[in-house]
């Protein structure tokens, strides 16, 4: 789908697009209200801006939609954990992903797309020592990378 059919859509079919982009509520129906698009790059800042104003709620609710990394994920998230491969990786993966729950009250989230797991890995272990405060700016930050990504993806025909 390309923008100008993406901008056409009715409001409904805009946000369900968009909450397999990112599922806060508040984030798909902002952006589907703020239609039409002139660029792509409009859209993205317009993301951006989206997410920046979420709550925290919102926020719980955004990464309610994203599988921990290591898990077997589907659809866009497994393409997106294609480089996550192996056992060892993903059992590495799984305890980390315990650690950093335990500490931040919330999963590991990071824009995964052309890492290997190797390298996910210490991006979780370097994030570990962050105070929360830190952290939950990092992951703000990694949410709107994934979004912009997915984005993108969507409206890129």
């Amino acid at each position: 789908m390309g923008l100008a059919e993406f901008n056409a859509l009715p409001d409904d079919a805009a946000e369900q697009l968009l909450l397999a982009c990112c599922s806060s509520p508040r984030w798909a129906a902002a952006l589907a209200a703020a239609r039409p698009y002139v660029t792509v790059v409009s859209l993205l800042d317009a993301a951006d801006a989206a997410a920046d104003a979420l709550d925290e709620v919102e926020i719980d609710a955004a990464l309610a939609g994203h599988p921990r990394i290591g898990e077997r994920a589907t659809g866009t998230a497994a393409h997106e954990q294609a480089g996550v491969t192996g056992d060892d990786v993903r059992a590495r993966l799984a305890e980390g992903n315990r650690t950093y729950e335990e500490k931040f009250g919330h999963i590991y989230l990071v824009c995964a797309a052309g890492r290997d797991g190797e390298e996910l890995l210490a991006v979780l272990q370097s994030r570990l020592d962050n105070d929360v405060t830190t952290e939950r700016q990092v992951m703000r930050n990694e949410l709107a990378k994934i979004n912009r990504l997915r984005l993108t993806q969507l409206v890129a025909s």
